[in-house]
């Protein structure tokens, strides 16, 4: 092989250093063009809606009625539209994804087919014929916005840089997750070898042949009618009478290894391998290790593809049976009028089951008994990052094991993992040409052999996609041969091959949720990719396409790569290696990947970034001004950081930053910097530093009722004598819906709504009402603080019920309580906002925005952060963007040299003055600046507190939570705290006084509750006392009394 490799090579060829290839990086922004981040969503839709639904249709494409041999229907077609609304009756136009999210719309497209059925006696063709929606996936091949240049982009109102791959339903967003799925059987390909004849072998199966005999079957029938006396029976109703052995041959040939194909009832290759799993079974009693369920060569992707299929194929198949059972019904009845099957095909069913199932993300389909919640989510637009971040997110269903670097803490820690940067996910192809192909390299088809040959030592068995193809002998030679094709591109770039020598084994992969990813192909050990290719990629005439054609690139699967060897750099490659790695830094994902220098930091501390970099507010896409959202936080003067990494440049992170480039002082100031506290400079504050807007919104419809009724919208409500609006209406316009600009305060109406009292049809015979009686319903806002009307949108939606939609804004300005974090996981919440006379500031003048306590830094080992800091304080001094790439970056080195050359110390360190006594501070400050984020958790949606307010009905108890204004709970542990003190007046004051008291009157005579003043048992009023209980223990008493317990209270007066 060897020789082969690398030809005639003298060794000292062979140890000659390797060329690097510099810039080899800028295949990343080229591949990210074709695959990429979101591409797998799209790529599995679109092969969806463009490949697989006419496979649906293919195999459900005939439907006949036993009342009639002569009818039939049949599907010739099936395609899939462009989005569209119906604005009125059978009229049409393109809708744009923005006006869906304005509107509460679904974006989705018509499914036509073309038919060709039997009326009366002719045969009919009818081309065009919609049976349902389908929503259809933003940037899909069926989207409005694919292909487009920016410029139209901002003519749909769209953001150019938004990823896509999500579905717009009912006005919402809705993500569907990749989930990771262990193989079903179908792959269990670890278990499979002819049972074989070596001893040990043979004395496991014996015991099997033993039974047989015992139960006296020796030939084929008698095997079959042992089988059908033991399967319970499946009547589908309507369908032909079977005998017991049909019904077992039938269930052997359809459920048992349902994978293998069999045609005419030729059981050979089923038997075979089922044989091959019985002696994998067997030898796994010895050496022969069972397969890794953790192994990600034995897991499948499911995207958002294959999901959508199973549940388009369920919908399909009630939608056809639906048409049968009508059929059925109606064409013994009517001789007379001719059946035609297209007045009764119903769109609706198809379309709402589409549309519930992606909205509620239950995926329940009976026909495969899956039932399945929470598959989809609403996407997350707290920042672009947040959207990019959850696009990329992998929910695994099953496996509580091993931590991954982007994951979230607490709960889901560790289920919930993120795809590297440049992972793709392969979909389904056609297996065809490869079966050809290895037939033609010397692989013997499975039907031809004995059966024997499966446990010879030499023979390798072959593999497809989990079926057994065939044998071979040299198994490296037909390798070796298959990747070359691959490399020519006569196969697809995505088909796998490898061997497993343990089992004698060559599997070949082609099919879909395989993660895969691209490798430089190394030769003689030269990188195949050169300076020039480099230079071609980047004048834009060489696309990545072209470098996996001309076998410069290709995409390893994780079965391939264990074969493989690849060097990280070009500076490790040796005589064996056989690929290299792209880029190291490809490693992270996307919200890792905006760390800078995150090799300079402590595991954990980038995993809390993570976490953050989703929460931290700045922009979300260039289109934000358009959108009304539930909730929206917006920077108000964000910028790029000054420090940047390479994966930052490929997501566009630049355009779209969230965080500010602060000057920060390392020192101590005041006692509220403790505890990782920050320290604000007032004058930053004043500048619009932190600065930002909370965008809500508040939504009502205006519907019509069944019985011509309708809700309608009041003007304001005047006063008697001044002839104004009252105060709860003084923002309202003439027409009763609030004005823009306005300012409103808590309890105000943003929209007079009234409703009709009856909506309802009346009875048939009673009296018809005169005039409706309308009542108010009016939509108030409710905050803490006082809001302004941005904008409001009048519209319809796709019920024609009138839609108002109010945008309200607030302006925030950071206060003490805020939560900050800068790109290291260091976050702290502001602890003193100074005026600028009392900070300190450096010899330039300079005054600091943040000053953060340096004990942040010793425990947390968050070295990047001070290497962050150098890099951008001397990117400032020269103007430019310095890189803290992973495994790279900027070296510290040349920072420090740039620093001396602007006449700075080379530690990053200045002399620093006093605001407060004019002194100088007696050590040298770290100071520089530092990219900080501000996160969304802000003081203002936090506090609460209350004196008295709202009781629950039942209990009489205060309520519970800060939306409902509730009571604070002295709980079961504060309760043990103050019995351990002793402090019995205040446990009494805080569990009955201050909750639910409530005065009871008390019999002595009998102990049950009174009545004011009267005992209803003794039916007298002279021995009943008044006493203070808690609401609650009365309520107790009297449920205790409705289920025949009596409790009866003991009293005894105090003074005796």
């Amino acid at each position: 092989m060897l020789q082969e490799e690398f030809g005639e090579m003298t060794p000292q060829q062979l140890a000659a250093p390797v060329d690097t290839v510099e810039e080899k990086w800028k295949l990343l922004p080229a591949f990210l063009k074709v695959k990429g981040l979101v591409k797998q969503h799209i790529d599995s839709f679109n092969y969806f809606i463009n490949v697989e639904i006419k496979k649906i249709m293919k195999a459900n494409e005939k439907i006949t009625s036993d009342a009639d041999p002569m009818w039939y229907l049949k599907y010739l077609n099936i395609y899939v539209g462009m989005p569209d609304v119906e604005e009125s009756f059978n009229v049409t136009r393109p809708v744009s994804p923005h006006e869906c999210r304005l509107r509460d719309m679904t974006y989705s497209a018509p499914i036509t087919v073309d038919i060709e059925y039997t009326r009366g006696s002719q045969r009919i063709i009818r081309n065009a014929l919609p049976i349902g929606r389908m929503p259809i996936m933003l940037r899909s091949s069926n989207c409005v916005a694919t292909g487009k240049t920016p410029m139209e982009f901002s003519k749909l109102n769209e953001c150019p840089l938004d990823p896509g791959g999500y579905f717009i339903v009912k006005g919402q967003e809705k993500v569907i997750l990749i989930l990771i799925e262990l193989l079903r059987l179908s792959h269990d390909q670890e278990i499979v070898q002819m049972i074989g004849t070596e001893e040990h072998v043979m004395a496991a199966f014996a015991p099997s042949l033993e039974e047989c005999q015992k139960a006296q079957i020796f030939t084929q029938t008698q095997a079959l009618k042992y089988i059908g006396n033991k399967v319970r029976r499946q009547r589908m109703w309507g369908g032909p009478k079977k005998t017991k052995m049909e019904e077992a041959r039938e269930l052997l040939a359809s459920t048992v290894l349902t994978h293998v194909p069999v045609k005419e009832f030729n059981f050979r290759a089923k038997c075979i391998y089922l044989a091959v799993m019985v002696r994998r079974v067997i030898l796994a009693q010895g050496d022969n290790k069972v397969d890794d369920r953790d192994y990600y060569g034995n897991k499948r992707l499911e995207l958002a593809g294959q999901l959508l299929s199973l549940l388009f194929e369920d919908l399909f198949k009630k939608f056809n049976s639906e048409l049968k059972k009508i059929a059925d019904q109606i064409i013994p009845k009517q001789r007379a009028a001719q059946f035609d099957v297209v007045k009764h095909m119903r769109q609706d069913q198809i379309t709402n089951g589409m549309v519930n199932a992606i909205s509620t993300g239950n995926w329940s389909l009976k026909r495969f008994k899956m039932d399945r919640q929470g598959v989809t989510q609403v996407l997350s637009r707290l920042s672009f990052i947040s959207a990019l971040g959850m696009m990329t997110r992998i929910s695994s269903q099953f496996e509580k094991t091993r931590k991954v670097s982007d994951t979230p803490e607490g709960e889901a820690c560790g289920l919930v993992k993120n795809l590297a940067l440049m992972t793709h996910i392969t979909t389904d192809m056609e297996d065809g040409p490869i079966v050809k192909l290895a037939f033609n390299l010397g692989v013997e088809d499975v039907n031809l052999l004995c059966g024997e040959e499966l446990s010879y030592p030499t023979v390798f068995l072959v593999f497809l996609n989990g079926n057994i193809l065939g044998v071979i002998r040299d198994h490296q030679k037909l390798v070796y041969t298959f990747r070359l094709m691959r490399r020519a591109g006569f196969i697809n770039e995505f088909v796998s091959i490898s061997t497993n020598l343990t089992d004698r084994c060559v599997y070949i992969s082609s099919d879909g949720g395989r993660l895969c990813r691209p490798y430089i192909i190394v030769k003689n050990g030269q990188p195949a990719v050169k300076n020039k290719h480099i230079e071609e990629l980047s004048q834009g005439y060489r696309t990545f396409e072209d470098f996996l054609h001309e076998s410069l690139v290709e995409y390893l699967d994780v079965n391939e790569e264990n074969d493989c060897n690849i060097a990280l750099y070009e500076h490790m490659i040796t005589e064996y290696t056989t690929h290299l790695e792209i880029e190291p830094f490809t490693l992270l994902g996307v919200c890792a990947g905006l760390i800078p220098y995150p090799h300079h930091n402590q595991s954990p501390r980038n995993t809390y970034q993570c976490a953050m970099g989703k929460q931290a507010m700045g922009t979300i896409g260039y289109n934000q001004r358009n959108r009304i959202d539930t909730l929206m936080y917006l920077l108000a003067y964000p910028q790029r950081p000054m420090v940047k990494t390479k994966t930052i440049e490929l997501i566009d992170f630049e355009k779209l930053p969230a965080g500010q480039n602060a000057t920060v002082a390392v020192m101590s100031y005041s006692g509220y910097d403790i505890e990782d506290a920050l320290v604000l400079n007032k004058a930053s504050l004043d500048r619009g530093f932190g600065r930002c807007l909370v965008y809500k919104n508040a939504k009502c419809t205006l519907r019509r009722y069944t019985n011509q009724t309708f809700d309608k919208v009041m003007g304001p409500m005047l006063d008697a004598e001044t002839r104004k609006p009252i105060w709860r209406h003084s923002i309202l316009d003439a027409d009763g819906i609030c004005s823009p600009g306005e300012r409103v305060e808590n309890k105000q109406v943003l929209v007079n709504k009234s409703m009709p009292t009856i909506t309802q049809t009346p009875l048939e015979g009673s009296a018809q009402p005169g005039q409706p009686q309308y009542k108010d319903v009016p939509v108030t806002y409710k905050g803490a603080t006082d809001s302004y009307i941005e904008k409001v949108m009048i519209s319809s939606n796709a019920e024609d019920a009138f839609l108002i939609k109010i945008l309200l804004r607030q302006t925030r300005i950071p206060e003490i309580g805020d939560k900050f974090s800068s790109r290291h996981g260091q976050k702290g919440v502001c602890g003193l906002i100074v005026p600028q006379e009392d900070m300190p500031f450096c010899d330039s003048g300079i005054c600091p925005d943040i000053i953060m306590n340096p004990h942040g830094y010793p425990s947390r080992m968050t070295v990047g952060k001070l290497i962050e800091l150098l890099a951008g304080k001397a990117g400032v001094l020269d103007g430019r963007f310095h890189y803290g790439t992973a495994f790279g970056g900027s070296k510290v080195k040349d920072v420090c040299e740039d620093l001396i050359r602007y006449g700075y110390n080379y530690q990053g360190k200045d002399y620093v003055t006093s605001g407060i006594t004019g002194e100088p501070l007696e050590a040298y400050i770290y100071f520089g600046p530092v990219y900080y984020q501000k996160l969304k958790h802000m003081v203002l949606d936090k506090m609460h507190a209350r004196a008295r307010g709202p009781r629950a009905v039942l209990t009489r108890q205060p309520t519970e939570g800060r939306s409902r204004d509730g009571g604070l709970r002295l709980g079961e542990m504060e309760r043990d705290c103050l019995i351990g003190y002793g402090a019995s007046m205040l446990l009494l004051e805080r569990l009955m006084i201050s909750s639910d008291a409530f005065e009871v009157d008390v019999c002595d005579q009998c102990g049950l509750l009174g009545y004011s003043g009267w005992c209803h048992y003794c039916k007298s009023s002279c021995h009943v006392s008044s006493l203070r209980i808690p609401y609650a223990c009365k309520l107790l008493f009297q449920e205790l009394q409705s289920m025949n317990i009596i409790p009866r209270l003991k009293l005894a007066r105090y003074n005796e």
